[in-house]
């Protein structure tokens, strides 16, 4: 008995002494780790994501205490401190993915996989959960399930039948008993379960998943609104910027020019091309869009197929209806 103890140990030992390896070699070759959540994620699941994320990432699990261990191990002997806002992440049912890719691409690739669950009594529901009007394919004698649960019902054919939408579940709720037994009758399986990534660890920089997800045109749009802001800021206040200047500028600009030319001041010189311009564009009108128009149709008019002759007398009376349209007056 105590030699079969003795084996197990050893075991035990060389295990812990391979998985410690592994950790310690991730830890220095990969500067960018995911931390997920594998609250309700079958072994099945974890072997679909293994295989997608081959060759791009390395997913390992593993006891909370033995990877905390690890680190605080490394620290200690590297001196590199930026491992323990790692180790401060590593707690509850969790998971880490260590890459050196598109974290992004990398965060797509495993959460895609997803499979459908049944409620259970006492778990935190992931999404709202809605019963939809229709027939239930119960017995009358249920009927009082549904009043327990304010469920409105009516029974048609011999079944019953639900009268409107029902919000039954929302999100982030605890699933009661109840909740439980009306899917179960209803063989709904309301929620889907996969691997989520809480936080993204980057060379001792910790931040929330949800950053992959800002898009480089999303950050050059809150740059180029907050640089309006305070340029607008600044105007208002009147304090010089970079930013005010060229504004400051192309006002004082525009009031000279509406000061001389109020005041017939020929001596401006941007003035004096002003109604240069002006008095070029006055004698050299563009044709206007009312005229093109009218040449346009005109020229359509003239391509359209003659149609028969008429009368001398009936061709005179269209003639003068038409008066000077076509400028033959």
């Amino acid at each position: 008995m105590s030699t079969e103890a003795g084996l197990a140990g050893q075991k035990r030992r060389l295990r812990k002494s391979t998985y410690k390896g592994k950790f310690e070699a991730l830890l220095k070759d990969y500067k960018d780790v995911m931390i997920i959540k594998i609250d309700n994620v079958g072994s099945q699941q974890m072997q679909q994501v293994r295989k997608a994320v081959r060759g791009k990432a390395v997913l390992i699990m593993g006891k909370n205490t033995l990877m905390r261990k690890v680190i605080r191990d490394m620290v200690e002997a590297s001196g590199n401190t930026k491992l323990e806002t790692l180790g401060e992440l590593i707690r509850e049912n969790i998971g880490l993915v260590f890459t050196a890719g598109d974290s992004r691409e990398i965060r797509d690739v495993i959460t895609q996989y997803k499979v459908p669950a049944a409620a259970k009594s006492g778990t935190i529901a992931p999404t709202d959960v809605w019963i939809q009007p229709g027939p239930t394919g119960l017995d009358p004698g249920q009927t009082g399930f549904f009043q327990a649960l304010n469920i409105p019902t009516k029974i048609v054919k011999g079944s019953i039948e639900i009268q409107n939408p029902v919000h039954l579940i929302k999100a982030n709720e605890k699933v009661s008993s109840s909740h439980v037994a009306l899917l179960s009758k209803l063989d709904q399986k309301p929620f889907f379960y996969g691997i989520k990534v809480t936080h993204i660890y980057e060379d001792g920089s910790v931040y929330p998943s949800s950053v992959l997800d800002i898009t480089p045109d999303a950050i050059v749009q809150k740059f180029t609104r907050s640089i309006s802001q305070i340029t607008a800021l600044s105007l208002r206040v009147g304090l010089p910027s970079a930013l005010t200047i060229p504004h400051s500028i192309g006002g004082a600009f525009r009031k000279l020019m509406s000061i001389a030319l109020s005041s017939n001041n020929t001596n401006f010189k941007q003035a004096q091309a002003f109604l240069k311009a002006a008095e070029t564009a006055k004698a050299n009108p563009t044709p206007s869009s009312d005229a093109k128009a009218d040449k346009k149709d005109t020229k359509k008019e003239a391509e359209k197929p003659k149609e028969a002759e008429k009368p001398a007398e009936e061709e005179e009376d269209v003639g003068a209806g038409m008066g000077g349209l076509f400028g033959d007056d």
